[in-house]
């Protein structure tokens, strides 16, 4: 598969037209355009041929794909015949449009494809045969496009300042002294800069489309102001066609400059509000730090670029600094911000061995740790990719807009031809004129833009939220679903709990601390799952000599210290020693098991010391969320792989009434499967490679990020937090989505029906009214932007 950045394109209804066109080209498949993200995608067996006759469709198009041209100086050439090796192999590789090497100079100007192609990569094939290039910093692609989206908006800007300070004196002269004799010829100098300059690219685009027998807005554009002009240029040097036949000769200059005007302003506004559709990705972008501080063999600290620390690299972190790199830390402890990964607003404690992540900010200690993950194998380049993919797939919705965008213009122009026409057979004595004026109005009024930005916008706003809020969204369509969710499973272990066990409660029958060292000395040695826990909740002991460990696997262990025979297991493996076991051990013992709770006992050859109960904890945003879901009218179960007693104790903690337990794998599937079967919509959330079957089954699946990758994969939503909160938020940002969605859609469509027949003069029988094309061209300008910006107010509804 193979990508290329386009630039230019407006609407679903462009991406249709590059579509279409791509699909005839013999070697392509499956050409497809992912709007947001301004990019193509496509399959071709023969890339080399097939990709400069992508480049050259999509330029006759009137569209721009993204290419960097670059002059680069060239090393160790010592003949013309090193020129021709180098020119010879750049111009071999795949993404290379052009490369052309000078050897006089010693210089190579090349225009290459960013997305297939980096300018490493050549010069790494230029190395291979012996030579070199000198290259500065490559820029990542999407800081290209933001420059270029920058440059469009300033040369936007540009035209919207020169061609409303023109149009200006054009209304004040066609409004109030439309009588003098001199008037015509003025507003023709001044509107000629309008429509020849700042209107130029209508008209190219046009002509582009028009060779390739389609049209988009640009056509409309092209057409009524076109029509308008030229109409008023015969007017003013040949009046006497129309005063010889007793009519007044009109121009409508006004009407040409204005309506370039206004949707030169609209496309500004527009532009400017699209750039900010992009918000989350940019934030993330802005969390990548440049350089990064180096700790050396000889233990020297140096300042070094992000991309050249390699995997194992010691590294430092100052405080207030960001983490440069995924690592594990060395040394030191401190507090790291997390939230614009996690949607977390408290600053998670780290010391060592626990892992941090690119992007975090130290807040106060100092760290020194290990690269693990670089470039783009980062958590947060990870997220970056994954969030710029959400954003330009489609949401099922949106396929009756695509369908509706690919006859609009035509459509748009049928209607035109046919109001002139009616109006010149039944509009009477003025019938042309009027007939030439509605012909320019439909055509002007007319937005396919605001219908192909209904959906993408919305899509692109709400993803980026969700990923503020440490949700990452795979699709469009997941976006679209969760907000018809009727029945959520929850795994337990790891997505309602915290996945690990813990010592919750520690009930000691003699408070002697030495024995507390005792109990962490042995469990060092035990390689018990459960023993980690009680090391944990013991922190750290001064060593004390250990003798005779044994292990009885399943049972417990044993171990002398001091001369003293110390004990550690179930009830079982006590009582099997002979030990003199109380009433108040047992009584504790039989209680904490009744909450579903692993007890372990400690002794000595004497007496019991003291019980301990191990269990996986509730999250603390468990019980509150699940509430929250079951007050979205959604029906709540818990499926687990634990015994009866402990699933019995979660599910009445968090107030789920149905739950199973002792479920398998297979199970799980069996049981989403009788819920479709119901026909309820059905969401899976779960954490780990026993729940990826029973994500993939359901109709929306989430993954806690702590889990397994497999599940992840599996999941079309995954909560970096791994809080269970994070569920009701992603469904309400569903239902503010969808809501946008259907707000937009109303809004372009309503405003094309109503408009349009407006514009042809539907009104004028019974009211006499007729729309003015300069009112017309200012709604047309403003719809896009009411599109864009109603999807943007969902950046500040809460979720």
């Amino acid at each position: 598969m193979f990508s290329i950045h386009i630039e230019g394109m407006q609407s679903e209804h462009c991406a249709l037209l590059i579509e279409k066109e791509l699909s005839g080209v013999s070697g392509i498949s499956n050409p497809r355009i992912e709007l947001n993200n301004h990019l193509l995608q496509f399959d071709t067996d023969k890339p080399k041929l097939t990709i400069p006759v992508v480049i050259n469709r999509i330029k006759d198009l009137g569209y721009i794909p993204v290419v960097v041209k670059k002059e680069l100086p060239v090393l160790h050439m010592s003949c013309a015949s090193c020129a021709i090796s180098v020119e010879t192999l750049i111009n071999s590789q795949v993404g290379v449009i052009t490369a052309t090497v000078n050897y006089a100079n010693g210089t190579l100007f090349i225009e290459f494809i960013p997305d297939i192609i980096t300018l490493n990569s050549i010069r790494g094939v230029v190395q291979s045969i012996g030579y070199d290039l000198v290259i500065k910093e490559e820029k990542n692609i999407q800081l290209t496009l933001d420059e270029l989206n920058q440059s469009r908006i300033t040369k936007h800007r540009t035209k919207v300042i020169g061609s409303l300070l023109l149009s200006v004196p054009i209304v004040v002269l066609g409004m109030f002294f439309m009588h003098i004799s001199s008037a015509n010829i003025f507003m023709w100098i001044l509107t000629t800069p309008i429509v020849g300059w700042f209107g130029k690219d209508y008209f190219i685009n046009a002509w582009k489309l028009l060779k390739h027998r389609t049209a988009n807005m640009d056509t409309l554009v092209a057409m009524s102001t076109g029509t308008a002009y030229t109409f008023s240029v015969f007017n003013t040097i040949y009046p006497q066609f129309w005063t010889t036949r007793g009519m007044e000769a009109h121009v409508y200059f006004e009407a040409a400059a204005v309506v370039i005007s206004f949707l030169l302003l609209g496309k500004y506004l527009e532009e400017r509000a699209k750039g900010n559709t992009a918000f989350a990705i940019k934030k993330l972008m802005n969390l990548q730090p440049v350089v990064a501080f180096k700790e050396q063999k000889d233990g020297t600290i140096t300042q070094v670029e992000i991309k050249e620390i390699q995997l194992g690299d010691i590294l430092i972190v100052k405080p207030g600094e960001k983490i440069a790199v995924d690592g594990s830390v060395l040394s030191g402890n401190s507090y790291l911000d997390e939230s614009m990964m996690t949607g977390e607003p408290l600053p998670v404690y780290k010391t060592i061995h626990d892992k941090v992540f690119a992007g975090t900010i130290n807040q106060k200690g100092s760290l020194k740790y290990q690269a693990e993950k670089v470039g783009n194998a980062t958590l947060l380049s990870q997220i970056i990719k994954l969030v710029q993919l959400a954003q330009g797939s489609k949401a099922p919705v949106q396929k009756l807009a695509d369908k509706i965008s690919a006859i609009f213009v035509p459509l748009v122009i049928g209607i035109a031809f046919l109001t002139f026409f009616i109006w010149l057979l039944f509009g009477g004595i003025n019938g042309f004129t009027h007939g030439l004026l509605a012909f320019v109005t439909v055509l002007v009024i007319a937005c396919p833009c605001a219908l192909g930005l209904a959906t993408p916008t919305a899509i692109m706003v709400g993803i980026g939220k969700a990923a503020e809020e440490g949700i990452l969204i795979k699709d469009a369509a997941s976006l679209e679903l969760a907000n018809k969710i009727q029945t959520i499973v929850l795994d337990k272990t790891g997505t309602i709990t915290e996945g690990k066990p813990m010592v919750t409660d520690a009930i000691w029958f003699e408070n002697d601390p030495y024995l507390k060292s005792v109990l962490f000395n042995i469990e060092r040695l035990s390689e018990h799952p459960l023993a980690s826990a009680i090391i944990e909740s013991l922190n750290d002991f001064p060593d004390l000599q250990v003798d005779h460990f044994e292990n009885d696997p399943g049972s417990g262990v044993k171990a002398v210290i001091n001369g003293t025979k110390y004990m550690i297991g179930n009830q079982a493996f006590i009582q099997n020693e002979k030990i003199e076991i109380a009433e108040s051990n047992l009584y504790e013992n039989n209680r904490l098991a009744a909450e579903g709770k692993t007890v372990v006992w400690f002794a000595n050859e004497k007496i019991v010391l003291a019980v301990l109960a191990i269990a996986d904890k509730i999250k603390a945003s468990s019980a509150s969320s699940i509430q929250e879901l079951k007050e979205m009218g959604i029906e709540v179960i818990m499926l687990t792989g634990d015994q009866e007693t402990v699933a019995k104790e979660v599910a009445g903690k968090t107030g789920i009434l149905n739950y199973r337990s002792g479920v398998l794998p297979q199970d799980k599937i069996e049981f989403i499967s009788a819920l479709q079967k119901e026909g309820k919509l059905v969401a899976m959330a779960g954490d780990g490679i026993n729940d990826s079957a029973a994500l993939a089954k359901a109709d929306v699946s989430i993954a806690m990020a702590k889990g397994s990758d497999i599940a992840k994969a599996a999941a079309s939503m995954t909560i970096i937090s791994s809080d269970l909160s994070k569920i009701p938020a992603a469904i309400r940002l569903s239902k503010s989505s969808v809501v946008t969605i259907k707000q937009n859609l109303f809004w372009a469509f309503a405003y094309n029906v109503v408009g349009i027949p407006i514009a042809a003069g539907v009104l004028y029988p019974g009211f006499g009214f007729t729309l003015n094309p300069m009112i017309a061209g200012a709604a047309m300008a403003l719809s896009s932007v009411f599109v864009v910006s109603n999807s943007l107010l969902m950046k500040f509804k809460r979720s």
